[in-house]
């Protein structure tokens, strides 16, 4: 009997211990269960902050922003104070103010002869002198440019000749235009009068030289036309002309020749090229007995050498043709003296701004400074006209 209960005991320990092992096993399970399982993903906020170099951050999706400076760090140092000047105190302050002039002279070189432009000339060919004085040429060119030109015809009742020369003239110098070419005509008696303003159309300034058939008065008031002419074309920027066709002679004006030379002189930008007309009336009159027309031989000698001043002093050309077949030559050597020409500009010595007239000389020379000679094929010497304008009038400084 105590054997048997000496045996049972154990065995009911056994179960006893086996009990809480399977207890044990029941409480672990879920936490062994938990670890085996695979962990989610935990969702990560956007880093908002800048990088320190730029870059993508917050909403800026794949765009690179560069990084703002701060100004405040890179600001530049102040800038040294001026030093302060004291004028003595019998000194007061100013200014100076240099105004350098510059004067440009067109020139032409044409062959006496036939009339035709030089070309090839170097600026070293030229020398320039005003009142005497050589200048420095600083600018030197040759231009072909577009004509502006105002025809300035006399159309008065005095002698049938003299309107068939002047119609002629027109006619051959409207011939000569090319399309670029702007020309007015404006005709003179007692009065002036435009026909047609400045037009490119050659059929309008045709039918304008065509309506010149019965003139109105005997009275020829060139200085007046001329003075009206050179103020109206003052007006125009750029190089004007004026193809004077007239014979030359005055009779009601109430300019003077010496207000009207003086007009010439002064207006700039202006050449004037002139045709006397009645060339051949004269040739068939002239020296005839008679004090009447002694006295009219006279006049015209006076009117030629006023119709010749007019160009010379602008840098124009002046021509006395006798017959019709005359006139193409004539205006094909103004053609070529007005679209041809060489352009010199010079700083002249004297910078004194006091509205005195100044005289201008051209000369040619050599590479070795002598005067420049000219020969054709065979050999032969070649004159030349050189075409520039006798002076200008330095600016007059405003006080």
């Amino acid at each position: 009997m105590s054997t048997m209960c000496l045996s049972l005991f154990p065995r009911r320990r056994l179960s006893i211990g086996l009990l809480y092992l399977m207890l044990a096993a029941l409480a672990s399970a879920p936490l062994s269960w938990a670890q085996n399982q695979p962990q989610q993903p935990q969702p990560q906020q956007p880093d908002q902050t800048a990088p320190e170099a730029g870059g993508p951050a917050g909403d800026s999706g794949t765009i690179a922003l560069p990084k703002k400076k701060d100004k405040s760090a890179e600001a530049p140092p102040p800038a040294p104070a001026a030093p302060a000047v004291k004028n003595p105190p019998e000194l007061n302050n100013y200014s100076i103010r240099v105004d350098v002039p510059e004067v440009t002279v067109d020139v032409g070189v044409l062959l006496e002869k036939t009339g035709q432009f030089v070309p090839n000339l170097k600026p070293t060919n030229f020398r320039v002198y005003e009142n005497g004085v050589e200048q420095k040429v600083i600018g030197f060119k040759r231009v072909e440019a577009p004509v502006t030109a105002l025809l300035l015809c006399e159309f008065a009742s005095t002698n049938y000749y003299f309107i068939y020369d002047m119609q002629n003239a027109a006619w051959a110098f409207a011939q000569q235009l090319r399309p670029q070419d702007y020309v007015a005509l404006m005709t003179f008696d007692m009065h002036t009068r435009i026909v047609t303003d400045f037009t490119q159309d050659k059929n309008q300034l045709y039918n304008a030289i065509n309506s010149l058939m019965i003139p109105g008065f005997d009275e020829r008031n060139l200085f007046d036309a001329l003075y009206e002419a050179e103020d109206r074309l003052t007006r125009i920027e750029g190089r004007k002309y004026i193809i004077l066709i007239a014979s030359g002679r005055d009779t009601f004006s109430k300019i003077t020749l010496d207000k009207i030379l003086q007009k010439v002189k002064s207006t700039p930008d202006i050449t004037i090229f002139s045709i006397s007309t009645g060339g051949a009336l004269r040739a068939m009159t002239e020296g005839r007995p008679g004090f009447n027309r002694q006295l009219r031989d006279m006049d015209y000698l006076q009117a030629d050498n006023q119709m010749k001043t007019f160009a010379k002093l602008t840098g124009g050309m002046w021509f006395t043709p006798r017959f019709v077949g005359e006139m193409p030559d004539v205006f094909s050597a103004i053609n070529q003296a007005i679209r041809s020409k060489y352009q010199l500009v010079y700083r002249p010595t004297d910078t004194k701004q006091d509205g005195t007239y100044r005289k201008l000389r051209v000369e040619l020379v050599d590479d070795e400074g002598h005067p420049l000679r000219m020969q054709d094929e065979k050999h032969k010497p070649l004159k030349y006209d050189i075409i520039a304008r006798d002076g200008y009038r330095a600016r007059q400084e405003v006080e």
